[in-house]
């Protein structure tokens, strides 16, 4: 009989293994251990019927010739077994040195076990089944952290894909991969959480926590995984005495920390991230009398680790000495040079001895690009960014991901005077293929979820599954993000993919009806769906009670791109990216973050260029020196955004704002007022036209364009005090806003009619607008002369006068008789009209012609001062103007 067996406290890579070796030789009996782990166990409770796996006590007692182990080199005792018994081992962790001289071993340094026999399964040509498939999945994504740790090759890679193709489901893998504590796992993890230790050893953050746990009955791993996530320590080393004996549990996040080699003292083994041991009596540690087991393992395992931790690399061993460096008033050009004839990518820029920041040859690029010979001091990425010799690798790392820097000076840690430079390259030929950090851990699902209206959220999450299952990631980028970070969310979002948007598009609309209208040069599509709400919310449905009305009329569906300009204030030129890239072309780092939809990233914050950093400082802050160049109304941005969240303009960035002002003036005038426009719908648009005064921006863009403490008084007047129901505003005039309006007229009112003009028609004013501005300016003339003037007479200077005019300057004036006399015109004297018709004159026999229009102004007028106050006088006035008329044509027949 020929037995596959593995370890006891099994996790799916050693299950998989059993099963993947039986399937290499189906005359093998692959026998489970007594006990596997919580998830293991579910999963064979479901699936366990389809799979030929044999429990312990079945095995009959016949005798065994063969026993292969897999993931494991250690045999327990079984019968049948004996000293004829051949032994052979598949493994994929260190060969102990222990071993039996007549057992056999194969397999090497590998992510899972389970990968080395899925290459001997691709060779044999094996076919699987769906379930087979999936489990021996589950055994390389667990022991590889589904390909993320450091431990995973491209053969584990290669294996999970192939399994893929045989039909490996992900959607049962991603059930029984980290699932919760159990309730006995809790009461272990909150024990664990109160025994927390950190020591600091050689650098590394290490944490050791112990507890008695003899009720345990399932697997101490969960626990450590869930500990490592929540405490982020470069080493985990759990302690926890169970009914068979005192266990060691350990969890590395770091290559310099190799928990192997602490397990293999205490008799145990692992990988260097993830290792165990169960320490059994006689111990090779003392107990000292009074102290308990535990303690006494503590201060063994605390006397062994500077043994297994390693020194990390240091700056010093990797940075290249006595770099070149740059003064700060060095033009464009001369960098340049120096660039292409060294094939530096980037200098520092020193003043005083002291590095002041970095100038890239991106940024150079850019500048000749645009025709600007600008100084360093101009186009450098500011700051005092340094490491020191001693320095860790994981340091650097840190400190280039913090600031975005490729190239970091050096210096020496007493005087402070730079001695080297280490780059990004250096960095990664170092770590032998190392990634770039995450870009954070924060999770916003519950926050998105609670944000947007079931319908929204729901449509949200279908878009996501649709790119999900086009192997697209889907994110929601930029201002929707850092409002939810700030807890006031918008429900408007557009969908980023890294990928082809017009084909997510074509998907979703072929899956759920819709049009699409697409851009090519942008790789965007916009899906309309307004006269398909009612159906696609019914569509959605699912149960939850959609209301379609909150749907949008479209969603915007864009593709990951990059930008570049060919000259200041051009429009971009576009490529396909990555969403890292995508959302370094955006205005400013609280911009820059993103909320990926798709899978298990649902929620996950991607914060790439420290948004958000600067969103807590309460900072705006530019991502790079030419951004102002590149889009001068960003200025504009910048400002709306400072006064909108209470923020700051970071110090830089009001630099780079100065170098730039005189460059708005080339951006046409529709794309500054669209900015202005803007500005005037936010909750404090005067506050903000305060503050471009104060950084003279308003000059930059005309000079005449004025803007003073009154200005402001008036201007916010008109936005926050309503016209009263007498003056019978219209909600818009042409397609701008009254309130924009209001507001646009009573500043350029303040100017004079040829500055008013001058600059409106540099902001492209619609000729609404400009209409009304001449009009009020006309009025202020007029006016004064009407102060004191009988009724009729200013109501007849006034009758063609818009009441949009009026009002405005009603509440422009400071003269209070002018007010009230716009006030009655308006109230009470513009609605004063005869009781007499025209066709009242024509039945009284007066002949139609002009004649009726002065009998019926005749009339008003003596209403209007009184001289008529009912209708009978109205009636003997007009016969008496009949008679007059009588008269004066018989006058005219005579002669």
């Amino acid at each position: 009989m020929h037995l596959i067996l593995t370890h006891e406290q099994a996790d799916f890579d050693a299950i998989a293994a059993l099963l993947a070796a039986h399937l290499l030789d189906e005359k093998t009996v692959p026998v489970l251990p007594r006990r596997m782990n919580r998830n293991v166990h579910a999963f064979l409770t479901l699936y366990g019927a389809e799979l030929p796996f044999v429990d312990a006590r079945d095995i009959s007692g016949e005798p065994i010739e063969r026993i292969t182990l897999v993931d494991t080199q250690s045999l327990i005792t079984l019968k049948g077994a004996s000293s004829r018994t051949r032994i052979h081992v598949v493994d994929h962790h260190q060969v102990r040195t222990d071993l039996p001289a007549d057992w056999t071993i194969s397999g090497e340094r590998i992510g899972a076990c389970t990968t080395l026999l899925v290459e001997d399964l691709h060779e044999h040509n094996g076919n699987l089944q769906m379930i087979e498939a999936t489990l021996l999945l589950l055994g390389i994504y667990e022991d590889t952290g589904s390909l993320t740790y450091v431990s995973t090759t491209p053969r584990d890679m290669r294996a999970a894909a192939l399994l893929l193709e045989m039909g490996a489901s992900l959607r049962i893998a991603a059930e029984f991969l980290n699932p919760p504590l159990s309730a006995d796992q809790r009461v272990v993890y909150d024990r664990l959480i109160q025994t927390v230790q950190t020591h600091s050893i050689l650098g590394q953050n290490i944490l050791l926590a112990s507890t008695q746990a003899e009720e345990l009955n399932e697997e101490i791993s969960s626990i450590a995984h869930k500990l490592r996530d929540l405490l982020d320590p470069d080493a985990l080393f759990l302690l926890i005495q169970t009914v068979e004996g005192l266990r060691l549990v350990a969890r590395s996040t770091t290559d310099q920390v190799n928990v192997a080699q602490v397990a293999t003292y205490f008799g145990g083994g692992g990988h260097e991230r993830a290792a165990a041991a169960l320490i059994k009596a006689p111990y090779f540690f003392p107990v000292p009398p009074g102290s308990t087991l535990i303690q006494a393992a503590e201060q063994a395992l605390i006397e062994f680790l500077p043994k297994a931790i390693h020194p990390s690399v240091s700056v010093g061993q990797i940075m290249s000495p006595r770099p070149a460096v740059l003064e700060p008033d060095t033009p464009a050009q001369k960098a340049l040079a120096l660039m292409q004839r060294y094939g530096f990518e980037g200098y520092p820029v020193m003043r005083a001895g002291k590095v002041i920041g970095l100038l890239t040859r991106r940024a150079v690029d850019r500048a000749i690009s645009h025709k600007l010979n600008l100084p360093a001091a101009s186009l450098m990425e500011a700051g005092e960014v340094t490491v020191q010799p001693q320095d860790s690798l994981d340091h650097l790392q840190r400190i280039m991901t913090g600031s975005g820097w490729g190239q970091v000076p050096v210096v020496d840690p007493t005087s402070g005077t730079l001695i080297g430079i280490v780059t990004r390259t250096d960095l990664l030929k170092t770590m032998a293929g190392g990634k770039e950090q995450a870009p954070g851990r924060l999770n916003l699902a519950a926050r998105l979820d609670s944000a947007l209206p079931p319908v929204r959220l729901t449509l949200l999450k279908t878009v996501a599954a649709q790119a999900h299952e086009l192997h697209q990631a889907a994110y929601i980028v930029g201002g929707v993000v850092r409002d939810l970070v700030l807890e006031r969310p918008s429900q408007d979002f557009d969908v980023v993919v890294e990928g082809d948007a017009i084909a997510l598009g074509q998907a979703l609309c072929k899956r759920f009806s819709g049009r699409i209208v697409a851009h090519g040069r942008f790789g965007t599509a916009k899906w309309w769906i307004a006269d398909r709400r009612e159906q696609l919310a019914a569509d959605l449905e699912n149960g939850l009670g959609l209301v379609a009305l909150d749907l949008p009329e479209s969603l915007d569906l864009i593709s990951a791109r990059t930008e570049f300009y060919e000259y200041p204030t051009a429009l971009p030129t576009v490529e396909r990216s990555s969403i890292k890239l995508d959302l370094h072309r955006r205005d400013f780092t609280i911009n820059t973050m993103a909320v990926r939809l798709d899978g298990r990233h649902y929620g996950e914050l991607y914060d790439y260029w420290g948004g958000l950093s600067d969103l807590r400082q309460g900072l705006v802050r530019v991502l790079h020196s030419l951004s102002f160049v590149d889009d001068p109304t960003r200025m504009l941005r910048a400002v709306r955004f400072e006064q909108r969240f209470g923020f700051q303009i970071e110090e830089r960035t009001l630099q780079l704002m100065e170098d730039a002002r005189p460059i708005v003036r080339q951006v046409s005038g529709e794309r500054l007022r669209h900015e202005l426009d803007l500005m005037l719908s936010e909750q404090n648009p005067t506050g903000m036209f305060d503050r471009l005064a104060e950084l003279d921006l308003l000059s930059a863009i005309h000079p005449d364009l004025a803007w003073t403490p009154q200005i402001s008084a008036q201007v916010k007047a008109s936005l926050e005090t309503p016209a009263g129901p007498e003056w019978d505003l219209p909600a818009q005039v042409g397609h701008m806003p009254l309130a924009r309006l209001l507001a646009y007229t009573t500043w350029f009112t303040h100017l004079s009619p040829e500055k008013a003009l001058a600059a409106g028609q540099v902001l492209r004013f619609p000729s609404a607008l400009m209409q009304a501005i001449a009009a009020v300016q006309r009025l202020a003339t007029k006016i004064p002369s009407l102060v004191g003037a009988r009724p009729s007479t200013i109501v007849d200077r006034l009758e063609d006068t818009p009441r949009l005019v009026l009002y405005v300057y009603h509440q422009l004036t400071p003269v209070e008789a002018e007010r009230t006399l716009l006030q009655r015109f308006t109230a009470e004297w513009r609605f004063v009209v005869p009781v007499t018709t025209g066709d009242d004159l024509r039945a009284l026999g007066f002949p139609p012609g002009p004649a009726y229009r002065y009998l019926l102004a005749a009339l008003r007028h003596a209403w209007l001062e009184g001289e008529i106050t009912s209708a009978a006088q109205e009636q003997a006035m007009l016969g008496d103007l009949y008679q007059q008329s009588i008269h004066s044509n018989a006058g005219r027949n005579s002669i």
